[in-house]
Formats: C-alpha cells, sequence, structure tokens
C-alpha cells in the first residue's frame, strides 16, 4: 500500500478548510485500499478560523496533520513546509480554495503508477481572469522562458504530483527567495500534464493579490537566471557605443563638415541629453544589480524559511 501526501497551503480558508476535506476523504474511498494517505495542511498566518478549523479536524482524524505559521510567510514557504515535512512515497499539492479540481487526483495517480515522476496541473482560460493579469501572466512566461535555461510551461501550476525522488531532491534547495514551480522544473524528471478548467473559488476572496504577484514574478527572474544582471552590463556597451557614435556624429557634423541637422544643437542641449540619457541607463543597472544584493543578502543572513508556533506531524 503506497502512501501519498496532500499538501494544502492555506490562508484564511476557514469555510473551506470542511468541504476540501470531506471531498478529498471520498475521492480516496473511491480508490480503494491500494493507498493509504496523510493531509498536511499548512496554516500561513491566517487572521480568521483556519487554525482552529484544522486543528479541529486533525483531532477527529489522525490523517489530518498541519503546521501553524507565527506570521504570514507567503505560499511558496507554505508549500516549501509541506514538502519538507511529508512521508508519502508521492505529494499532490493542491490549493485550499477548491479552485483546483480534486477529482483530477486518481488521474494524476495514474499517471504516476506509468512512471512519471512529475505530474503537473496546467490551468485552462480563466472566464474570471481580468485583462491586466491576463496580459501580465503571458508577458511573465515570455520573459521567463526567454531568460531561464529550463522552460516554464505557460499556466502551469502548483497543483502537481511529485515522486519521493522529486522530494527529496527539492528538499535541497536552501534559497530563500523562491517559486516553487521553477525550481520543480528546474530539476527535470519524468513529466506528464494534466490540463483542467479552475473551479469557481467556494468561499472567501483571493489573498494572492496583483503586488504579490509581482514580487513573485521578480523573484523568480532574479533567482532563476542571470540574465538581468547581465543585462546591466550589455545595456551599458550598448550605450556607450550609441553615445559615442552620437558624439562623433554632432562634433564632425556640427565643426568639420558644417550638416545642417547637426548644427541645430546648441552645445548644452547635446549635453543634457547625453547626460539624462546616461542617468537613466546608469539608475536602471544600478536597480537591477541591487536586486541581485538583496537576493546574497538574504541568503547570506540565513534566516530560518518561516517559524512555526505548533504543529502536529508523523515525524516529528
Amino acid at each position: 500500500m503506497k502512501t501519498i501526501s496532500i499538501i494544502i497551503p492555506a490562508h484564511n480558508e476557514a469555510k473551506n478548510i470542511h468541504p476540501l476535506y470531506e471531498k478529498l476523504e471520498k475521492i480516496f474511498q473511491t480508490l480503494g485500499e491500494k493507498y493509504t494517505h496523510e493531509i498536511i495542511f499548512i496554516n500561513d498566518g491566517s487572521t480568521d478560523e483556519t487554525g482552529a478549523e484544522i486543528e479541529k479536524l486533525a483531532t477527529e482524524d489522525s490523517d489530518i496533520q498541519f503546521i501553524d505559521f507565527s506570521r504570514n510567510f507567503g505560499k511558496e514557504v507554505a508549500t516549501t513546509a509541506g514538502l519538507n515535512n511529508c512521508s508519502g512515497d508521492a505529494c499532490i499539492m493542491i490549493d485550499a480554495d477548491l479552485q483546483h479540481p480534486a477529482e483530477l487526483i486518481p488521474k494524476f495517480l495514474e499517471k504516476w503508477e506509468q512512471g512519471f515522476e512529475v505530474v503537473v496541473g496546467v490551468r485552462g482560460k480563466s472566464k474570471n481572469a481580468s485583462l491586466l493579469k491576463t496580459i501580465g501572466s503571458k508577458l511573465f512566461y515570455t520573459i521567463l522562458n526567454t531568460i531561464t535555461e529550463s522552460p516554464v510551461i505557460p499556466n502551469s501550476t502548483d497543483f502537481r504530483l511529485l515522486d519521493r525522488v522529486v522530494i527529496d531532491e527539492f528538499n535541497r534547495f536552501t534559497e530563500t527567495n523562491r517559486m516553487t514551480r521553477g525550481l520543480i522544473d528546474w530539476l527535470g524528471f519524468r513529466r506528464a500534464y494534466i490540463n483542467f478548467e479552475a473551479n469557481e473559488r467556494l468561499h472567501g476572496d483571493a489573498s494572492y493579490g496583483l503586488w504579490k504577484l509581482v514580487r513573485l514574478a521578480m523573484n523568480s527572474f532574479v533567482s532563476l537566471s542571470f540574465v538581468p544582471l547581465k543585462l546591466a552590463g550589455y545595456l551599458g556597451l550598448i550605450i556607450t557605443l550609441l553615445s559615442g557614435l552620437s558624439g562623433f556624429y554632432v562634433l564632425v557634423g556640427k565643426y568639420l563638415l558644417h550638416w545642417e541637422f547637426a548644427s541645430t544643437f546648441s552645445d548644452s542641449e547635446s549635453l543634457a541629453i547625453l547626460i539624462i540619457f546616461l542617468v537613466g541607463i546608469l539608475l536602471i543597472s544600478i536597480g537591477l544589480i541591487s536586486l541581485y544584493i538583496a537576493n546574497i543578502h538574504i541568503e547570506v543572513i540565513k534566516r530560518p524559511m518561516y517559524v512555526v508556533r505548533k504543529k502536529k506531524l508523523r515525524n516529528s
């Protein structure tokens, strides 16, 4: 009998905890005695009754485990905590808001039994997604796949199955700023994909706002690629060449060849345009470099990725 760990990060999902638990139990009942399971909830600093609902379930069902964070550390860290502490032969990561269709779990397990070590849920077009979010998502995946060495499938989600060998390799990562999907894709392994249409959120509102998505995107670019850092150097080289050619054109055209267009630029105007342009490029370059310096600072001080207030785990 194989054990499947269900990892569920939760932030302010009190009303969704019990419906999701009931749905998962029904699914594993239909799978019969082939699998046993454990459910690990990670309460990511919720301010509602999410923690109380999880603890109530844990007293009623020994298969329920939980990790209660001391504050909100973010979904990526919460998912990492689940992966650090699961004991199954495979795990399935799923959101607590019931938008990931849990009824597809048997299909994930079927792909796993066929020998795939990573099974990824790929979300179809969302009817409720705003135009800004849709454009931003396309732009994010386009840039990420351009600058990283391991391509990320557009609209791939955290709804995925990982074999034990993948979990163990993932747990070797030490970086603090992370995109779970990107790190899993970097690992490689044999993978399969399952397309799905996201369900409507049952209760509550999404807590992963626009700013968090932007911050996740920036962390992903910096942690998964050196191209943005190299871009500063490339920009400096290009601007140096362009400014040199422009200066040569103005000097030669104005003072030697007496071109009419070149003569329209006064010395102060030419200098002001050049200085403003170069200062802008310099600030952009410093900003890109500062992102990497900030990441280095975070990694060097080696703070714990998360702090646990309380927990109930089989391996603790």
